[in-house]
């Protein structure tokens, strides 16, 4: 958002500078890559994911959100970092989405005897580093 008035060079600087900022933000895996960590096995490419070699059926979001921590296991992700990378730029979703979406993920592991998602209380979360 720019206010009036404005010059032209400003705008342009501001347009530069959004899309240097856009073209940073790459995924930290190919989209086609078979993720694994343990018995958590993500095939991105065919929208599936199993644990165990029992398949896991997620919604789009839950999915999005399990691959992001699959990409760097171990790595704490902040909810307002799963935002940007889930949603993208410019969403307006409360951390607590964030956290319902958690809670499914983990509701349907759990009736596999599994818990791929770990809370570092106060940060946010990231991928278990202990797979079971």
């Amino acid at each position: 958002y720019v206010t009036k008035p404005f010059s032209p060079r400003e705008l342009v600087a501001r347009v530069k500078a959004m899309l240097r900022r856009a073209s940073m933000q790459q995924p930290e895996a190919p989209p086609s890559a078979l993720l694994a960590y343990g018995p958590l096995r993500i095939d991105p490419e065919r929208h599936r994911c199993f644990w165990a070699d029992t398949e896991v059926v997620l919604t789009v979001t839950e999915f999005s959100l399990l691959q992001v921590l699959l990409s760097r296991p171990g790595r704490v992700y902040t909810r307002d970092d799963l935002v940007e990378r889930v949603w993208g730029v410019g969403h307006h979703i409360t951390d607590r989405t964030v956290d319902s979406h958690v809670r499914r993920i983990r509701a349907k592991f759990a009736e596999l005897g599994g818990d791929p998602v770990e809370t570092v209380y106060g940060l946010g979360y990231r991928l278990r580093t202990d797979p079971e």
